[in-house]
């Protein structure tokens, strides 16, 4: 029987973690990170990199340790008023071959305890790229459709339409009346699907996770399209 990459001790690790956020539980306790968390996720990116290439070539798994899909557990606190040091999440991103940090587009998995979920697209992009996004949408309002509207991509995936997340009318130069008024107000052109610690922790997450990400190729295709990227 297949192991599990990612163990309930992963949660266990994250919630101890969420509580002792400081530097001297986390010397402690690092080689327990390393062998819980680090390790099997760089085995589980190595392991996940045929099921990228089989819906494109153009997205990365990069096992290293500094700069790769796994992203670093150092929180960046300089602009921040929540100074704890360390991330109580898991992250992964397997990002466009083109892109340079998580605004790129990419296939997200967010490991946390009470709150897993796997994501897609494009986070918080530059104005000049959302603004190309936008115009791809209200000028190829078919594809877009094609893309997000259908069943088999709505009962997967769900577009972050939260108010937070939007502008707070359609900007300008796009007719307010425009069917996806309210997609062209998206700040990121992302989609989430929540995922179960049981989910996580199974021996075919993998395959489940593929699936998922399968779904959203025509979502991924429109937004690298739309941006000059290749798919």
């Amino acid at each position: 029987m297949r192991q599990s990459y990612f163990t309930p001790a992963v949660f266990t690790f994250l919630r101890e973690l969420a509580d002792n956020n400081e530097k001297g539980w986390w010397e402690a306790n690092k080689d327990r990170y390393i062998s819980t968390i680090r390790e099997p996720a760089k085995e589980f990116i190595a392991d996940f990199e045929p099921r990228l290439q089989a819906m494109s070539d153009h997205f990365i798994a990069d096992t290293r340790t500094n700069g790769g899909s796994l992203m670093r557990p150092y929180r960046d606190t300089r602009f921040s008023g929540d100074k704890t040091p360390y991330k109580t999440n898991v992250g992964i991103q397997f990002r466009h071959e083109m892109g340079k940090d998580v605004h790129a587009p990419g296939f997200y998995l967010h490991i946390e305890p009470g709150g897993c979920f796997a994501g897609i697209g494009m986070w918080r992009p530059e104005p000049k790229v959302a603004a190309q996004i936008r115009t791809a949408i209200y000028e190829n309002p078919d594809a877009w459709k094609k893309a997000t509207k259908y069943k088999a991509f709505t009962n997967v995936w769900s577009l972050d339409l939260d108010d937070s997340e939007m502008l707070k009318r359609v900007p300008k130069g796009f007719d307010a009346e425009f069917s996806y008024a309210d997609d062209l107000r998206m700040k990121s052109f992302i989609a989430g699907h929540k995922l179960s610690q049981k989910t996580v922790t199974s021996p075919e997450f993998d395959v489940e996770l593929a699936k998922a990400y399968k779904v959203a190729v025509p979502f991924t295709e429109f937004l690298c399209k739309a941006i000059g990227l290749p798919f």
